[in-house]
Parts: C-alpha cells; structure tokens; sequence
C-alpha cells in the first residue's frame, strides 16, 4: 500500500501549468473543410428528398452541440464510428451496391470494404483507449489501499458490477435495441459509477469514517473523487485545454454519418454522381480517423503522466488531514489514550514512521482497577495499519517503542480513531446524516 501521508487532489491550478507542457497541435485544416463539405452534401441530398421525415429529423442532427465534458465526447464519437460502420457493412448498403454483376459497382464495392477497415480498426483504438483509463484510475485507487482483504473485496465488486453492467448491454441488443439506445445505456452506466465515487466521497460523519476505516480508502481519495468531476473542478482546464478540437471532431463524426445515411436513402434512384461522393467519403474516412486516433494518442500521454494526488506544498496549500507527527527520543515511548464510550466500538489507527527504520507498536486496555491487558502484542513495524472491536467501554493505549534503541530517534506519522458502532435499529439515522447513539467524537490524551 503506498502512503497518501502529505498527498492532496490535484488542483485546477495545478493543471494549468502542468498542462502548459502538453500544448496539442491543432487539427488540420482539412478537418473542417471536409465536416463543411459533408453537412452541405448531406443538406443538398435532403432538399432533394425532404418529403421523408425520417431525412428531416436525419439532417437536424447537423445541429447538434458537442457535450462539454471529455468522456462523454469520447463515447459519442464512438458511437457515431460505429453507427457509420454499420451502414459500411455490405449488408445495409443501398440495394444497387449489391449487385455483383456490375464491374463499376464492384470498383465501389472494394473502396467501401477498405473504408470498413479503417473504421473497425478506429472502434478498436477507441474501446483501448477507454479501457486503458478506466484501468489506470482503478489501479490508481488500489494502489493507495491497503494490500489485505478489503483490496480482493473491492476487486470482486467492481468485476461483479461490470459483469452486471454488461448484462444489460446484451439484453438491449437482443431485445433490438438500436446502436443509440446502447450508448445511451453505456452513457448512463458511466454517469452511475461517477455518482457511486461521488457519494462514497462526500459522505460525512460515522459513515465516512466508517468508509475510511472498514474500506480502507485514505481520506485523500474521497476527496479525489469527491472532487475531481466538478463543473468548476480539476478537469475544468482540461476541458477548456483540450476540449474544442474534440468538440470540432465530434461534429466531424457526426457529420459523416448523417452524411452517409442520407446518401444511402437516395443511392438507388442515383440522383447524385457516385464518384464524387466517395471521393469526399473516403477523404473524411481518412482525415477523421487519423486525427481522431493522434488526439487519443495525446490524450493518452497526457493522462499517462498526469498525477491525480499530489504534495500539499505542490498544490500551494497546507495540508489539513487527520494524521499528527510524533518524534519518539531513543530509549522512550510514545502514547495515545483512546477513550471508548460504547461497547462494540471499533479501535483503529494508522502509522508510518517517516525516519527511522521500524519501531515497536502495541495497545492496552486500560480497566476499571488500572490493570493493562493486552489488545495487540508488541511488535515492530516500518508502517501499520488496524482495528478490533472495542470489548468494553474504557481507555485504550497505544503504545509507540523506541526504547530499545540507544542512539536513534524515530518519527511517527500517525492517525488513530474511535468508531462507535452502527446498530441495525439505526439505519434511518445514519442515512439521514443524524448522530449516532454514540457520540462521533473521539477524545485523545498524549504523553510522552
């Protein structure tokens, strides 16, 4: 488990001037001069047939405005490449296309299999992408978790909630569901896993300390997620950055396929020269899917070396967690009293020292006659991190050993927490932020 100790979330700040070292190069200008192209195809193709409804509500999709978050303009391209790949595929082409005793129409028939081709291959590259920045924030979490139990839980959850997700995909597709309604669904499904994070990292009171302890997620990752997706957060500048030339690719890509859809509508009567309008196809095929895949490409290495926790002193601030500093003179101790006020309560702490090679740790009961009895046996660590359940109401010592070294000073970042328990009868309390029957507040006594 790698140590959160002086981390905080990266700041809006911070990204800009981080960002200033990834400036992109702007698209080509052919971008827009293709998009322009297609949109005025795809108009002229409608006024030729605007008795069909289906055209009109086809071409009023032209004027549709790009999301302004980054994710969701990645999923709405991927759905138009695969929108476009659909009607790519032989088996939605214009009846004439289909014929194979036509030499012209087979000389179409290959070109249009190769445009297939880059697209796939474009779909491809989008799903790598998605999947490798999903991957990177979850291992990102995993990484600032302890390495026990909690982290193999989290692990089977998160597969178990996919598994389920990609259930319900499938019964849309095999109900006939249409390629909107799936993205439209996959959509949803992404804005439910950032509302999940979202509330883990804005609970408040017992239940986040609960979260904390029981889950083992450091307090500087629930402000993370907390954070992060704000309209006014972190990704913020990265949307002001990097955001318009998505916004003009989208566009691009939605462009194209209404382009082609209208196109396809009219092929059969060959009001419109087939040449020319490959020609403009395949040079919109081309530029869109490089441009699209060098933007991924930077997107990709941006992510890569962009931090998502950083030093407080980094973000220009002071760092104001929970953990306190303790610097253990050789041959002494260092103690913590923890006073527990219902029976059942969880005893939990977390260490690491920040010079010194390890140091002796240990916890006490104190009873009702002053006589110490052992909750967890001496030993020496580099770091820790537990809990029990509290057996009785009382003082509970944690012990810090340095005696046993003659020469060396050690320097303990600590943190230690009295958790009152949660009864079952008190469920409407809890989720209504009420207090606990048991105060939530934990009274520490130190001395050296």
């Amino acid at each position: 488990m790698a140590s959160t100790a002086g981390l905080v979330p990266i700041t809006r700040a911070f990204l800009s001037k981080f960002y200033d070292k990834y400036p992109f190069k702007p698209l080509v200008s052919d971008v827009s001069l293709l998009a322009t192209a297609c949109k005025e195809q795809a108009l002229r193709i409608h006024a030729a047939n605007s008795d069909d409804p289906g055209n009109t509500d086809l071409a009023a999709q032209l004027d549709l405005i790009s999301p302004h978050k980054i994710d969701e303009n990645t999923w709405r391209n991927r759905e138009q490449v695969e929108e476009i790949l659909f009607l790519l595929r032989k088996d939605n082409w214009p009846s004439s296309l289909k014929e194979e005793d036509c030499l012209p129409t087979n000389a179409v028939a290959v070109r249009l299999a190769k445009l297939e081709e880059q697209m796939q291959h474009l779909l491809t590259t989008i799903q790598e992408f998605q999947k490798a920045s999903s991957e990177r924030i979850f291992n990102m979490v995993l990484t600032y978790m302890p390495q026990d139990f909690r982290c193999i839980l989290f692990k089977q959850q998160r597969e178990r909630s996919e598994k389920r997700r990609q259930a319900e995909v499938d019964a849309l597709v095999a109900a006939g569901g249409s390629i909107h309604d799936k993205y439209a669904l996959l959509w949803r499904q992404q804005m439910d896993r950032r509302h999940q994070l979202a509330q883990l990292g804005s609970s408040t009171g017992v239940l986040r300390t609960i979260v904390k302890w029981l889950v083992g997620v450091p307090q500087v990752l629930l402000d993370f997620v907390c954070r992060i997706n704000d309209d006014n957060g972190p990704m913020e500048e990265q949307r002001q950055r990097y955001g318009p030339p998505l916004y003009e690719l989208t566009s691009f890509a939605i462009a194209l396929r209404v382009f082609i859809s209208l196109w396809w509508s009219s092929f059969d009567h060959a009001i419109f020269p087939t040449k020319e309008l490959l020609e403009l196809l395949e040079k919109s095929v081309s530029v869109y899917s490089s441009e699209f895949k060098r933007f991924l490409s930077f997107l990709g290495e941006v992510f890569e070396n962009s931090p998502f926790l950083i030093s407080a002193e980094d973000a220009g601030i002071a760092n104001k967690d929970d953990f306190k500093e303790a610097i253990i003179a050789a041959g002494k101790t260092h103690e913590v009293l923890v006073t527990v006020e219902c029976e059942g309560s969880l005893v939990a702490w977390d260490f690491r020292l920040t010079a010194g090679k390890d140091v002796g740790f240990s916890v006490e009961f104190l009873d009702a006659s002053s006589t110490n009895r052992p909750m967890l046996p001496y030993q020496r660590y580099e770091a820790h991190q537990g809990n029990f359940y509290s057996p009785s109401i009382g003082m509970y010592k944690l012990i810090w050993d340095n005696s046993y070294s003659n020469f060396y000073r050690k320097s303990v970042r600590y943190k230690v927490d009295s958790i009152p328990p949660v009864l079952d009868t008190d469920k409407h309390a809890l989720s209504t932020n009420d207090e606990s029957p048991c105060s939530d507040a934990t009274s520490n006594d130190e001395k050296q």
